[in-house]
């Protein structure tokens, strides 16, 4: 573990940011970061999750193009990481151990250090944590909102310790954010309107096994905007922790014509219509809370 410690630093180590606790994992891309790393999983993104084609084909560093949340700024004229823009089209096809997930289009980024993230995980999922992370349209690159998406989740063996998702237009409160605990209640939920940075944290004890949201919008300080509520269904200790993803995973539409047993089957099979989709990230890190959490620009609550 102190080895994973000693790379983040060395990694990140070009990115300077105003933040009042300790940082377990930063995935705030630093300037450096090319879209040749992306395609070696080189820094802090291990990216396999994706389609045939490399991974720069769905996932980009934006550099000087797009501007980042401001929330973690310490100089209001200079940002400091880098958007990354993670996108599906028709090929984004994850073929694990040989077994096509036809059913989903899905980019994940996984956080990592230099591809390796099993160590990362004890650091990130150990006592109480905090996982930041912000996310703004794409507009050139919108949703279909007949569907569901799961953008932004940690995945132990037997389903999400928590995750966010954003609705499909048959459900109430379409077109929004949802953050959901491991028995798939929602916890919180809040419209994603466009030309804006929303910025969560889902503060996790590991313990305690209970999750308490916070939110706020471009270089508003987060707030707190849930009570702290128990997630009993995870599992305890290493069985529910897993690697923590950020993403865009769209889920099918069911197909009239599959079996019963087929529609249920929602990895494998359903309706995908092909298109070209995708989110913008930025501010993702995760830090340890024992001393209070980051509310933006060095202020702990």
């Amino acid at each position: 573990m102190r080895s994973a410690l000693h790379l983040v630093g060395v990694v990140l180590s070009s990115v300077a940011f105003v933040l009042g606790t300790p940082v377990v994992y930063d995935g705030r891309a630093p300037s450096n970061l090319t879209d040749a790393d992306l395609d070696s999983s080189t820094g802090p993104f291990l990216t396999v999750v994706k389609g045939s084609e490399n991974a720069s084909q769905y996932s980009r560093l934006l550099g000087r193009s797009a501007s980042p949340t401001p929330l973690w700024k310490s100089n209001l004229f200079v940002d400091q990481e880098q958007v990354i823009s993670v996108s599906i089209d028709n090929s984004s096809v994850f073929v694990p151990g040989g077994n096509p997930q036809y059913g989903f289009r899905r980019t994940d980024i996984i956080a990592a250090v230099n591809g390796e993230h099993t160590e990362l995980i004890q650091l990130m999922e150990q006592n109480t944590t905090a996982f930041h992370f912000s996310i703004q349209m794409d507009e050139s690159r919108p949703l279909n909102y007949s569907h569901e998406y799961q953008i932004v989740f940690i995945e132990p063996n037997d389903g999400v310790a928590f995750h966010g998702s954003h609705g499909n237009a048959s459900c109430p409160n379409a077109h929004s954010f949802k953050i959901l605990d491991h028995a798939l209640n929602v916890l919180f939920t809040v419209p994603f309107t466009s030309h804006v940075w929303h910025n969560f944290a889902v503060e996790v004890d590991w313990n305690a096994r209970t999750l308490a949201i916070w939110y706020s919008q471009n270089a508003e300080f987060l707030r707190r905007v849930t009570a702290v509520v128990p997630n009993p269904t995870v599992a305890s200790g290493p069985d529910g922790q897993g690697d923590f993803h950020f993403a865009v995973l769209k889920l099918p539409i069911v197909n009239p014509e599959d079996s019963p047993e087929d529609q249920g089957d929602v990895v494998h099979h359903g309706i995908q219509e092909g298109t070209t989709e995708g989110l913008l990230y930025s501010g993702v890190f995760v830090e340890r809370t024992e001393n209070g959490i980051s509310k933006g620009r060095g202020v702990v609550h």
